[in-house]
């Protein structure tokens, strides 16, 4: 029978060891971009976005204003923006608009909706995405 020191210390080592893994898990899965199933045929409009959508894309990010990555998505989106003609950037604050966050199912900032020129929502990504999926996930929409 082990002690209860020894106990205490494999069930740290156990949580320890767990919390790594998803760790390490959430990390190389942030800003992946992916279709969602519920995401399917949902169409975004100006009036929802308070911007006019894109003429060939938009990118909509949702942020807060605390969140670190949401600047660096922030310029990365910019920089997409002004090498692809035709596309838009829109920021949403996401405390500000909590309604828009709870109906897309916006769990964490910065949150990337890619759209095509009709508004329909083509992929997302849940935090910080990088330039080439950014990229690749616009062929996508346009």
């Amino acid at each position: 029978m082990l002690e209860s020191g020894t106990t205490a210390s494999l069930v740290c080592a156990v949580a320890l060891a767990a919390a790594s893994v998803f760790g390490v898990w959430r990390q190389r899965s942030g800003g992946r971009l992916k279709v969602r199933g519920r995401d399917a045929g949902r169409r975004l409009g100006a009036d929802e976005l308070g911007a006019e959508l894109g003429e060939r894309a938009t990118l909509v990010q949702f942020s807060s204003a605390f969140c670190q990555p949401c600047r660096a998505t922030r310029r990365t989106l910019a920089e997409v923006t002004g090498m692809v003609d035709g596309v838009t950037h829109v920021e949403i604050d996401a405390e500000e608009r909590l309604e828009l966050v709870r109906e897309l199912g916006i769990l964490r900032t910065p949150t990337v909706l890619v759209l095509d020129a009709d508004g329909r929502i083509v992929t997302r990504a849940s935090g910080q995405p990088r330039r080439a999926d950014v990229i690749a996930a616009l062929g996508q929409a346009v």
